[in-house]
């Protein structure tokens, strides 16, 4: 027999507590999808974080299916019974699935993709999709299909990009946790502006697919956003693990990290990058913002040291650059030839096909070389210190008009994506990364920071996580919605 859901508020339970109710029938997944499907009516319509959402029928057609596998006793996955969106840029079998563009727009798939089809068979119940930029690039969630995505903490504002609906959405309430991606900051950077957590696993960890190139398909990652450092590690076990079609992913199984994430970190020192050197133009308040966020670690025995390494940032910028270029330019090439599909693309997009068309061999030989060079510099920065950090952008959250930031402190931006170069470091280096909140601004919006870790050391950086929850309570704050619902 069923017992009686708890006295609490089930949208606020984290995604792993909501799992062992919903196993244990201390809560049903009926219960639990109409206490997010609740807020999603409330609060969407405002900031439209979820897109294509599924008729509520339908989607508690799912739930009662899951509540009667749990009383047939039935064999039951990590994720049984939790409402998911899954991120729009991400085949999802049944549901519509436009990548933001007008191309796609009336887009169903037949098969899921790789993380999506893992969350699937854990027992998942996908309820709709979560709002990206058009193709996902850039770090504002704004495409002609479905508009732009409020930020959670005040919908004047961007959400950031490209996980910007799924970052939005959680810090909500509107879902548990959800997935996302990563190229040039697309989990970190939403997450920082949502005031949540957004983890870049080491490249490999989560294979992606479909992907574009065999074995070149190395600056996009898959991965996690959710409240806690718990509930990242439960939903990064489901999405890791090796696929033979992704001959780059990690052979080494990823396990649910739930019972190790409580560490000991005394001792261990964390390099603070900042403005590499003054090379990095910030707007006012944000370095100091990490900071004394970053300080607070020493609370639990950890050093922080200012670093500024000697580099060449320019030349990491263009390498990124150049392999971002060559990438798209090879996804898009058919579809740029066609006069009908090419004016639906954004001008951004356009902009980078026609740069990569102009690549040479000597331009990606030098981007290569380049991204060796730093990944020879992390690995001796790694040799005298655990994590590296650096904040998560560059700029608060701008208005949701505005297409991107033209100028930082005074300095010009030579490209839609140039505000967000602070994230390159951690992209280049495949190295795991997160964005921990680092507090709020004079306007109350959100900022992070970026913690890199060692190679592989996915681990450590989730119990990095673990520490900042105890000694910090940003993620314990909700934004300011108590008039939307």
């Amino acid at each position: 027999m069923k017992v009686n859901a708890p006295a609490m508020d089930l949208h606020n339970v984290s995604a792993r507590q909501l799992a062992a109710l919903i196993k244990s029938r201390q809560a049903s997944a009926r219960e639990v999808a109409g206490a997010f499907l609740d807020r999603i009516e409330a609060l969407n319509p405002t900031y439209n974080a979820i897109v294509s959402l599924l008729p509520r029928a339908q989607i508690m057609a799912q739930a009662d299916a899951a509540d009667g596998a749990v009383a047939r006793g039935d064999a039951i996955g990590p994720l049984h019974g939790l409402p998911m969106a899954v991120k729009d840029t991400a085949d999802t079998a049944g549901i519509l699935s436009t990548y933001g563009s007008p191309i796609f727009a009336s887009n169903v798939p037949k098969t899921d993709g790789l993380v999506v089809a893992r969350q699937r068979a854990a027992g998942a119940i996908f309820i709709g999709k979560t709002n990206v930029p058009e193709f996902g690039l850039g770090s504002h969630s704004f495409n002609p299909v479905f508009g732009a995505t409020g930020n959670a903490w005040n919908p004047a504002f961007t959400a950031g990009g490209s996980s910007g609906g799924a970052a939005c959405a959680i810090s909500l309430r509107m879902l548990p946790f959800a997935d996302g991606s990563d190229l040039g900051g697309s989990l970190r950077n939403p997450a920082a502006y949502n005031n949540i957590l957004g983890f870049r696993p080491s490249h490999g960890r989560v294979p992606h697919w479909p992907r574009t190139e065999t074995f070149m398909d190395q600056l996009v990652t898959e991965g996690p956003l959710a409240r806690s450092a718990d509930d990242l590690s439960l939903l990064l076990a489901v999405q890791a693990g090796y696929d033979a079609r992704v001959p780059l992913s990690l052979a080494d199984a990823t396990p649910d990290w739930h019972d190790e994430l409580d560490f000991d970190l005394s001792g261990q020192r964390i390099a603070w990058l900042g403005d590499l050197g003054g090379h990095l133009p910030f707007e006012p308040g944000i370095l100091d913002l990490c900071q004394t966020a970053l300080a607070q670690f020493t609370e639990a025995g950890l050093t922080v040291e200012p670093l500024a390494p000697a580099f060449d940032w320019p030349a990491l910028w263009r390498a990124f650059v150049v392999l971002r270029q060559f990438g798209i330019g090879n996804s898009f090439a058919a579809a740029f030839e066609t006069p009908a599909t090419r004016a639906l693309m954004k001008p951004e997009l356009q902009w980078e096909i026609e740069q990569s068309r102009s690549l040479t061999v000597a331009n990606l030989q030098a981007a290569l070389n380049t991204r060796t060079a730093w990944y020879d510099t992390v690995l001796k920065l790694f040799s005298q210190y655990d994590f590296l950090a650096l904040p998560t952008a560059q700029v608060f959250p701008f208005p949701i008009e505005q297409r991107w930031p033209e100028t930082i402190a005074g300095r010009q931006m030579d490209s839609y994506h140039r505000w967000m170069e602070v994230v390159v470091p951690g992209t280049l280096s495949g190295c795991p990364v997160i964005s921990l909140p680092a507090g709020f601004s004079p306007g109350g919006l959100p900022m992070g920071v970026q913690i890199i870790g060692k190679p592989r050391g996915d681990l450590a950086v989730l119990q990095l996580t673990k520490c900042h929850e105890k000694l910090m309570k940003f993620l314990e704050l909700q934004p300011p919605v108590r008039d939307r619902i």
